[in-house]
């Protein structure tokens, strides 16, 4: 099973002071559908001391690690003479760039996404070159938006131009996937006789892990304890998450793919708490997830927004539809901090794992309803290994490419790149 990362693990000889250096850099990328209220999104000043906006207020405690990008544009979403279909590019070119060819066949074509391009260069250090999850399922086909294939709504991760990497959404999955050996065969023996004997995935390691305690030092020892403790815990909730909910009428609800909630909030976080753990064990350090798939219409009434996302999105300048996708917009970011939460309260001798990260955060959609590509929400999380002196409100001239962020990303990860995308140069803002 993957470990941490713990003190015992720098070289000998290196002081806490430079640990920051020696722990890996990690990059991930959230997405989420629709666009967003752009008022209650945008902080109203500038510089290091902006004001979080309202949207903004639930990342209050991790403040001094969030930089906000006001006037980013992502123009490879624009149509470009292909008419309708915002959405449907907005997700094929979030993380690549690029203006996805109109069809809603097999001949899709689109282009290396920015997570791809990492994980070519630095995926060999880890388990998995890179990860990718979300909440719905992956399509390679079908009409989606407009005339647009289902591929280009649904996937982030393109790992060529014709080749979408599909992601996980069932956090039983994700998590045999973190603890399985990688042989299907003999995981599937380990699975039943866990199943048999009723016990945990971490009772297979118990033993060598009360031997490994034993060697380390106090720190190590109660970081080990805390991660063990998550581990199980994760691995509870999705055993009770298989358990089949009925409704009221006692009739099962059907059909509903095992492992995963019927609850939205409690599906994110589990999702939320496997990539958290995947990054904290380093099985990877590029992960990609979506909130949704774009154009999503799914309905929030837990938070007194029951009508379709999308629908709402097209306000018509509606203070009540506004009302409610900021109250969605709220929502999303509450659970972004929940994933914060999580790194921010992993120790990596002498610095924190939040330190250690780039996690962009955004939709390649500004307002909804005028389906605008510039002027982004986005938002990055993290000091990237130290080279963040400041977290800021940055505001860009119009349309400064979104890959002129991706490109400093990249550079900062040891990827030594020129361009990407429509980049025009690597953004300049640490």
């Amino acid at each position: 099973m993957s470990l941490p990362f713990l003190d015992a693990m720098l070289p000998t000889g290196n002081a806490l002071a430079t640990a920051s250096a020696a722990a890996p850099l990690r990059m991930m990328f959230l997405m989420v559908p629709n666009g967003a209220h752009m008022p209650a999104w945008t902080p109203s000043t500038e510089g290091a001391n902006y004001e979080l906006s309202t949207t903004l207020e639930p990342l209050a405690k991790h403040r001094e690690y969030i930089s906000v990008f006001s006037g980013l544009t992502l123009d490879g979403a624009r149509d470009h003479g292909d008419g309708g279909g915002d959405h449907a590019r907005s997700g094929a070119s979030f993380l690549t760039g690029a203006h996805p060819k109109k069809t809603d066949g097999a001949d899709i074509k689109n282009s290396v996404s920015v997570d791809q391009v990492a994980a070519l260069a630095i995926g060999s250090k880890t388990r998995f070159a890179s990860l990718e999850m979300g909440l719905e399922g992956s399509a390679q086909s079908g009409s989606c938006d407009s005339g647009y294939s289902c591929a280009y709504s649904s996937n982030l991760a393109w790992r060529n131009e014709n080749s979408p990497l599909a992601k996980e959404n069932d956090p039983s999955s994700v998590f045999d996937r973190l603890f399985g050996n990688g042989d299907a065969a003999h995981e599937g023996k380990n699975r039943a006789a866990r199943n048999d004997r009723r016990k945990s995935v971490l009772d297979f390691v118990l033993d060598d892990a009360k031997s490994l305690q034993r060697k380390l030092g106090a720190g190590d020892q109660r970081k080990l304890e805390e991660y063990m403790y998550a581990v199980r815990d994760v691995e509870n909730r999705i055993v009770h998450s298989d358990k089949l909910r009925v409704g009221e009428d006692g009739i099962p609800n059907f059909p509903r793919p095992a492992g995963v909630p019927r609850d939205w909030s409690e599906h994110c976080k589990l999702m939320l708490d496997m990539a958290a753990i995947a990054i904290r064990t380093d099985s990877t350090r590029v992960l990609t997830f979506m909130f949704a798939n774009e154009g999503n219409n799914r309905g929030y009434p837990e938070i007194g927004a029951p009508e379709g996302h999308h629908d709402l999105s097209h306000h018509g300048k509606s203070e009540e539809k506004q009302a409610k996708i900021q109250k969605i917009n709220l929502f999303h970011m509450q659970h972004f901090a929940y994933l914060l939460d999580h790194f921010a309260g992993v120790e990596e001798a002498g610095s924190k794992l939040l330190d250690n990260c780039m996690i962009i955060y955004g939709g390649g959609i500004s307002d909804g309803d005028r389906h605008n590509h510039d002027d982004l929400p986005i938002l990055m999380a993290g000091k990237a290994g130290g080279k963040i002196k400041r977290a800021s409100h940055w505001k860009f001239p119009t349309n400064t490419p979104l890959c002129d962020l991706y490109l400093w990303m990249l550079n900062q990860s040891g990827v030594k790149a020129d361009s990407f995308g429509d980049s025009k140069g690597i953004l300049k803002f640490s």
